[in-house]
């Protein structure tokens, strides 16, 4: 079981206020004698404090749930569900926790609750010890958090900015609207708004309510997240991520990952990677074209990037209601679900008949009957390639999911 996140000296937050982190968590070790960790409302790590006693480089004290949080810097919604159990998301002082061996805690906690304004935005943690910090020391320690509620308050407000300017720009029905929503969202992310950026989506998301989404901080190069209305569906969630260049998407693919852990069932795209964010909107489709292509072909997904979509880059710019063209409606029923599966293997396969019967597995003789019952249904001539062109188009674009 992973739990709160504590170590040496280092920090894996992507803020603006890092610097000012890292110094409020290392005060708090100092003031405590004993290495402090930072961690959000989500148990997602924030930052971490330094110490240089050698009781702390004690192998027992990495306990199974210290070290998992060490590798992985975030903790599951279980491990969340059982520190919450002790009382920390009411707390206003220093809650103890003690040894639970068989949750994999060998030595006790001590969490300080982060709050602004009443409400809690974080904790800060440290292994407990013997004799322990004294009640003037969490006092003194219980002051800086109050310093640490306040930039983590800010940052969620900024955070909230972000949010509503992006879900601005990719829904916005006008050239216009949509121009002056990138200029406000360019304004908030300042200097970063110029580099190489890429825009994941992943559909369907579970839910719009905007406390169910990951934090910023949890996906590597993320600059801003919102979730779009995804047709019948129900939500998309969108993540603008910002790019080390244009020639890799690997931190796109990597936050697509993830969040697909998060999310379930569901299916991700990732659009062509853009210097600024002028084109934002087109990358917006194909994020969400990808998306819909990767739920569609399993061979593209889970996570599916618009570069490598293929004939898909044509479906999904095609109404809904193209896949239903009428000479092949009968043939995408039901009860004709095998004829169609091996209608698109002939297809697939360039009309080879001897890999098609191989990869369905039947004899060639029941290939050539199948697909003459095709023909019967559809009106179409397989033997033409208009015709073939036309059935293709037709079986893959029925599996497309409806976009935003």
């Amino acid at each position: 079981m992973k739990g709160p996140s504590e170590c040496g000296r280092m920090a894996v937050v992507t803020s603006e206020h890092r610097g000012d982190y890292q110094e409020l968590v290392d005060e708090i070790s100092e003031l405590l004698g004993a290495p402090a960790t930072l961690e959000n409302r989500d148990f997602e790590l924030i930052a971490f404090g330094a110490y240089d006693s050698e009781g702390d480089l004690d192998p027992s004290a990495l306990d199974p749930v210290r070290t998992r949080s060490i590798l992985t810097r975030r903790s599951t919604a279980a491990v969340r569900s059982w520190f919450e159990g002790f009382g920390i998301t009411r707390a206003t002082g220093p809650v103890r926790i003690p040894p639970t061996p068989e949750a994999g805690v060998h030595r006790g906690r001590v969490c300080l609750p982060v709050r602004h304004r009443g409400v809690v935005l974080g904790y800060v943690w440290l292994l407990d010890y013997d004799p322990g910090p004294t009640d003037a020391q969490l006092a003194a320690a219980m002051d800086v958090t109050v310093r640490i509620g306040a930039l983590l308050a800010d940052e969620a407000q900024h955070g909230a900015d972000l949010t509503r300017e992006l879900r601005a720009v990719l829904t916005a029905e006008h050239d216009w609207q949509r121009d002056m929503a990138v200029a406000e969202l360019r304004t908030a992310l300042g200097a970063r708004a110029d580099g190489p950026h890429t825009v994941v989506c992943v559909a369907p998301w579970p839910s719009a309510d905007p406390e169910d989404a990951p934090s910023v901080r949890a996906l590597a190069g993320a600059t801003a997240l919102c979730t779009v209305p995804w047709g019948a569906a129900g939500h998309s969630l969108a993540v603008l991520v910002r790019l080390r260049s244009t020639d890799t998407l690997t931190p796109a693919t990597t936050a697509a990952a993830r969040l697909l852990e998060r999310a379930g069932a569901a299916a991700a795209g990732v659009a062509a990677p853009r210097s600024g964010l002028a084109e934002l909107g087109t990358a917006w489709r194909e994020a969400s074209a990808a998306a819909r292509a990767a739920g569609a072909e399993p061979r593209l997904g889970p996570v599916a990037e618009w570069t490598a979509l293929g004939p898909f880059r044509l479906l999904t710019a095609l109404p809904p209601e193209a896949a239903q063209d009428p000479v092949v409606r009968s043939l995408l029923t039901p009860a004709h679900r095998e004829l169609a599966r091996t209608a698109e293997v002939y297809l697939d396969r360039a009309g080879q008949a001897g890999r098609a019967a191989a990869e369905l597995g039947i004899h060639r003789q029941t290939l050539y009957y199948r697909l003459s019952r095709v023909e019967q249904l559809t009106g179409l001539d397989l033997a033409d390639g208009e015709d073939r062109l036309l059935l293709h188009m037709a079986i893959k674009g029925a599996r497309l999911r409806p976009g935003p």
